[in-house]
């Protein structure tokens, strides 16, 4: 059945998710612990000073004593009083939940602190600007393959190619780099970075601004990443045209539009839909030198500004969040497949 399928591919994820998480909190415990106590320390100092005015004029060692078992109470409230293993297994809880706690430096946009907040600010900034060429790049890449599948071997299809092989290879920052001197300094159509300008404007005129600050870096990596999917698109394309359903449907007369689009495309889809999903999915982390390059506020400046500043509750919410969406990500195209492509069956008896 296939709905027992789903629910044990949504279980084997969260499963999955569940033991990187794991391994994240084992790896950056000790840092945590510091930073966590340390944020206990502050919070016992602040009520401390609140406290000492009401307790002025009673015994100093009541004070003394009310301080100690504060920060006691705040140790076991957070499990550090606890062993490794506990405090690992109760951070590796906190965080499948969702309960990130609070930042030590970064703060978001409106001034918060709470981890939850920044990360989900930076989230969709990240996913417009890499879903936006994702989107590009597959339109694209798909409709080029097409015709280098129906002409295969032509001069379009041995030009693509070649074109393929020398931008394929490209670093993104480095074409980055080019156009910014050439579209933001040299002919100056373009900024050069950032999201909106300053101040941003209101209105219709926020989105058409933002829409502006996008044009650069996503000609850059459109330009770079089309060409790939166009490749494996005419290769699959290519592949699937051989099928005996294609000739069948040839020979009932069927158009050669209707043939390609109708048929092939449809039988080709899910690893073209693979692709294209997992470099959306992979692009979530961000990417740390592009988005610097840009200013671009995302997932991959929030992940450098978090290790530079060592501010480890961030560094943690930004990995389990962003692994938590690519295993979503990863366990959805699973559940697609079989809509995808009619032959491919889930589900059944072995």
């Amino acid at each position: 059945m296939y709905w027992k399928y789903a629910v044990r591919r949504v279980f084997y994820a969260f499963l999955m998710f569940a033991v990187i998480v794991f391994i994240f909190s084992a790896l950056f415990n000790s840092v945590a612990d510091r930073v966590l106590r340390s944020q206990i320390q502050e919070t016992v100092n602040g009520e401390s000073r609140a406290r000492a005015r009401v307790m002025q004029n009673r015994d100093p060692n009541e004070f003394l004593v009310w301080k100690e078992q504060r920060k006691a109470e705040l140790y076991r409230l957070y499990h550090l009083d606890e062993p490794l293993m506990s405090r690992i297994f109760w951070r590796t809880i906190d965080t499948v939940t969702f309960r990130l706690g609070q930042s030590t430096i970064i703060r978001s946009s409106a001034g918060s602190q709470s981890v939850m907040t920044i990360v989900t600010e930076r989230i969709p900034r990240t996913l417009l600007l890499f879903g936006t060429v994702s989107l590009i790049d597959l339109i694209l890449g798909i409709i080029l393959g097409m015709r280098k599948a129906r002409k295969a071997g032509g001069l379009m299809d041995k030009a693509t190619s070649v074109g393929t092989m020398v931008v394929y290879g490209m670093p993104a920052w480095w074409l980055g780099m080019l156009l910014i001197m050439f579209f933001a300094f040299t002919i100056p159509l373009f900024p050069s970075g950032a999201m909106h300008s300053t101040p941003p404007p209101e209105g219709i005129g926020y989105t058409l601004d933002l829409m502006y600050h996008m044009i650069l870096p996503v000609m850059t990596l459109v330009v770079l990443g089309f060409w790939g999917i166009a490749y494996i698109a005419r290769n699959i394309v290519l592949g699937t045209l051989q099928e005996d359903f294609i000739m069948s449907a040839r020979a009932r007369g069927i158009s050669e539009r209707r043939v390609l689009f109708g048929h092939t495309l449809r039988a080709a889809a899910p690893p073209i839909v693979t692709m294209a999903v997992l470099g959306l999915l992979g692009s979530l982390f961000g990417a740390i030198i592009y988005e610097g390059i840009f200013s671009w506020p995302g997932m991959g400046s929030l992940y450098w500004q978090s290790v530079q500043q060592n501010d480890i509750p961030v560094l943690m919410g930004n990995l389990s969040m962003t692994t938590g969406i690519y295993i979503a990500g990863l366990a959805f195209l699973d559940l697609i497949y079989g809509f995808l492509d009619p032959r491919v069956k889930v589900g059944g008896k072995a």
